[in-house]
């Protein structure tokens, strides 16, 4: 088996090997599961970013956790292979690849797990790492009327992608991110361990895999917490000229109480122009809703702020039940009274809402074309003037696609996981959801987004990436802060030779010196 990946490891053309080297391989690892030749132009060679492609050695589809041992241990065998972790392909930057390595296609594993619990009287899931999200809400409000209570925005993700990094939507101000909604997990560490870990159970695997990027160990079960799920969502955009009104408001909503507030609290930036896809277009939730610019004010600016709620309720619960909680906290809040649009729809159908997007995007051609995209998370403290500097001159002509916004709490996180973040109780994920128009230079829209983090570094503003990309030690020292010398310590402990998720690009396959 080492001669094997040793002679494959070497051959800079992965698309060469034969077919009964691949045959070997699986022959070798007595894998449940399948293996398949890697390649450029295979699954395994690129993802939803479209900026990065690679030549991994195999594609491996495993059975269990078994089989996902077994490909870690075989690595560890090795001087040089590496193992990623591949879920829906949704990374950005390449994060889910491993060139001349071997990629686990977590998606083979998605029905392992699937049981409800109850737990001192509450409800809890236990669901695959390899599981959609999307279908994990289908299956537990079909079947127990029951959901998670954390969400992101885009459910074709799996379990495991997620929570190795967060989880965020606009849920997280209430209940936390997805990280802060697990009570177990089991996984395979770079030792190529099945470990189960908790709280109190082998906690610190289990608070180092959360939001830890892949680095110490393969989500492959996850127990999550439940609630009863709504029936029905009323859902609202309400648009604002001035960010300082805007901000006010969302962080009004997200530091109320339970039963004082929306459900899910959000926002976007949209440019002060017609553009059907920067503009004034992108805020109607209906196709028979008009947005009349000339309810917009003169002083309005180059941008305007969008901010977006949600309220959940029951079919039992009369309309004006519902009217009544949604204008009583609309009567508070400070937006352009004539531009405020909303719609009724099913508690399903608003989870899936970006699901309609991609669909649109996937008729249109466009779904497949690169995605530079850039997720910051801006300290309270530095919002305005990250407004100032990006918002209002840097993109005041959009992205070509969503320019998120919104408030979170920083009570609601756990800081033993590996997620970093601002100082302060409040701080705003920024996400920039390009798609790169036909004819456009996907390179200088990476260029634009490194100006960004610059220009931000330049102006000393308090922020931190989420879903980080770097190229360099000095950078991820710098991104982890204080936290960088528990990182490594945990890296040592559970995957001190470096084998798991290369394409973060943090450690190099190696024993780790944890001087560095």
């Amino acid at each position: 088996m080492i001669a094997c990946l040793g002679r494959i490891v070497h051959d800079t053309d992965a698309e060469s090997i034969p077919d009964d080297d691949v045959s070997t391989i699986s022959q070798s690892l007595d894998l449940q599961g399948t293996i398949e030749s890697g390649g450029i132009a295979g699954l395994a060679g690129k993802d939803f970013g479209g900026i990065y492609s690679v030549n991994p050695l195999v594609l491996i589809k495993p059975s269990g956790s078994e089989d996902i041992a077994r490909v870690v241990k075989a690595a560890s065998r090795t001087s040089h292979v590496t193992v990623a972790a591949r879920g829906n392909g949704h990374s950005i930057n390449g994060q889910a690849m491993a060139d001349g390595g071997l990629v686990i296609d977590m998606r083979s594993t998605e029905d392992n797990h699937f049981k409800l619990l109850t737990i001192d009287g509450s409800p809890y899931i236990d669901i695959s790492g390899g599981a959609l999200w999307e279908d994990v809400l289908k299956r537990c409000v079909s079947m127990f009327r029951l959901a998670p209570q954390s969400w992101t925005d885009y459910l074709s993700l799996t379990v495991g992608g997620t929570l190795s990094n967060a989880g965020v939507s606009g849920q997280a101000f209430r209940y936390g991110p997805q990280t802060s909604n697990v009570t177990e997990l089991e996984i395979v560490t770079g030792k190529g361990e099945i470990t189960v870990c908790s709280e109190t159970q082998n906690s610190e695997l289990f608070f180092g895999a959360l939001g830890g990027l892949g680095q110490f160990g393969i989500i492959t079960r996850a127990r999550v917490k439940l609630q009863p799920a709504p029936d029905m969502v009323r859902w609202i955009r309400l648009v604002y000229s001035e960010f300082e009104e805007f901000t006010r408001d969302a962080e009004f909503l997200v530091t109320r109480e339970e039963g004082e507030s929306f459900d899910y609290v959000e926002g976007f930036v949209l440019s002060n122009c017609h553009d059907p896809i920067n503009g004034w277009p992108s805020v109607p939730l209906d196709p028979d809703h008009e947005f009349n610019p000339a309810h917009i004010p003169q002083t309005a600016g180059s941008v305007l702020y969008c901010l977006e709620a949600a309220l959940h309720y029951r079919h039992n619960d009369h309309p004006s039940t519902v009217d009544a909680a949604v204008n009583g906290l609309l009567e508070r809040l400070e937006f352009i009274r004539r531009l405020k649009f909303q719609v009724n729809v099913s508690y399903i159908e608003f989870l899936l809402r970006v699901k309609r997007v991609e669909e649109h995007a996937k008729a249109n051609g466009i779904w497949d074309s690169p995605h530079p995209w850039l997720n910051i998370f801006v300290s309270q403290s530095s919002i305005v003037d990250f407004d100032r500097t990006v918002f209002r001159k840097m993109l005041k002509d959009g992205v070509g696609g969503p320019m998120l916004i919104y408030p979170l709490l920083r009570s609601k996180w756990d800081d033993r996981t590996s997620v970093v973040l601002p100082k302060g109780e409040i701080f705003y994920i920024v996400a920039l959801l390009r798609f790169v128009p036909q004819g456009s230079s996907v390179e200088k829209l990476v260029a634009q987004n490194l100006e960004i983090v610059k220009r931000c570094n330049d102006e000393g503003l308090d922020f931190k990436l989420y879903l980080p990309n770097y190229h360099s030690k000095d950078d991820w020292k710098r991104h982890f802060g204080n936290e960088w010398s528990r990182f490594m310590e945990r890296k040592f402990s559970f995957d001190p030779m470096a084998i798991l998720a290369p394409g973060q690009r943090i450690f190099n396959r190696t024993h780790i010196n944890l001087s560095l």
